[in-house]
């Protein structure tokens, strides 16, 4: 756990200064920071208002320069670089870069990295990971292509470093769009849409006039915002659990994630089921695509009147449900 590093990073207390912390999540705690001077870099809706709740100053994007950063490492080692290369503009030469970060994120091969480009004076081993202090060089002493940049992922499309299916379009959005109808609704919700390629190709089709796409990651809502030039779309970022419209809509897509951190958890797809039932009108219309094996069938069961596959491969299963908030006694039919 970060606690027990961080208090080895600064056993006598907060340190002096303004302090830039990047990437810090929810369950961080940062309590050996003072929030007074403490600013905390966190694109992640869900842990950005976690954060917010417990009085430190967060943002999306931070501004500004600052006398001490610390880097919470996040499992793309792209990001990961991205980070450090952010923190480390906004420090003069001699000040301190903390990262922390666990084991399994890569935290050794960054450090290892780190070593041949910085004098690192502190390393502190604790709780499955390691937290470690650099002095900040002077001059261009990082590669250029650690810093953030947007990339390609298909043809029009842009992402940036961590974010999810950033080098391609992911293989389950791509099996959905084939099974999508040629008329879609008129009102429709893409909830947890990314950096929008799904939301594009619904746009693509006969019938919509509003699309929102519902995103938490605040890098991914920003590349669809660069994506999606439709003047049907509307942008929010947003935790697509607990997301509401003024008014019910007529339709639904998604593919919802499924892991939280390296661990797999079905809860989160069963939430976002949860949430299009309530965003949808009796009539409306869910469709979705996940990975075969995991078992939403139960929880589609329990919001919509009727649920089937109607299409799918030996990796993803596509679902149509419909009758949101009826629940369902019907066994669902399979269409091939």
């Amino acid at each position: 756990m970060a606690i027990s590093r961080l208090e080895s990073a600064f056993p006598s207390g907060a340190p002096e200064g303004r302090v830039l912390v990047i990437g810090a999540g929810a369950d961080a705690s940062l309590a050996p920071l003072d929030p007074a001077r403490s600013w905390v870099q966190q694109g992640n809706f869900p842990d950005h208002q976690a954060l917010k709740a417990q009085g430190w100053q967060v943002a999306p994007h931070v501004e500004g320069d600052f006398d001490l950063a610390l880097v919470f490492l996040p499992r793309a080692k792209p990001a990961a670089r991205a980070r450090i290369t952010d923190a480390a503009a906004r420090l003069a030469p001699g000040a301190a870069l903390w990262i922390d970060g666990q084991k399994t994120d890569g935290v050794d091969s960054i450090l290892k990295e780190l070593r041949a480009l910085a004098p690192v004076e502190e390393v502190h081993s604790k709780a499955h990971g390691k937290i470690f202090r650099l002095t900040v060089p002077a001059g261009d002493w990082l590669p250029p292509d650690w810093a953030a940049r947007t990339a390609e992922a298909a043809p029009g499309f842009v992402t940036r470093p961590g974010v999810f299916s950033a080098d391609g379009v992911d293989a389950g959005s791509a099996l959905l769009a084939r099974h999508l109808p040629e008329r879609l609704p008129i009102r429709v919700v893409d909830l947890g849409a990314g950096w929008g390629w799904l939301s594009a190709q619904a746009l693509a089709r006969d019938g919509i006039e509003v699309l929102h796409l519902v995103e938490a990651d605040h890098d991914a809502l920003e590349a669809a915002r660069r994506n999606v030039t439709d003047p049907r779309a509307r942008f929010h970022w947003a935790d697509a659990r607990d997301f509401r419209l003024p008014e019910p809509v007529n339709g639904v897509i998604m593919n919802p994630p499924f892991h939280a951190g390296r661990s797999a958890d079905p809860k989160l797809g069963a939430a976002f089921i949860a949430a299009a039932a309530r965003l949808l009108t009796g009539a409306g219309r869910l469709w979705m695509v996940a990975n075969r094996h995991l078992p939403y069938e139960s929880v589609l069961a329990a919001h919509f009147a009727r649920h089937e596959e109607i299409g799918g491969d030996t990796r993803f299963k596509v679902i149509e449900a419909t009758g949101a908030g009826r629940g369902a006694a019907p066994a669902p039919r399979k269409r091939r």
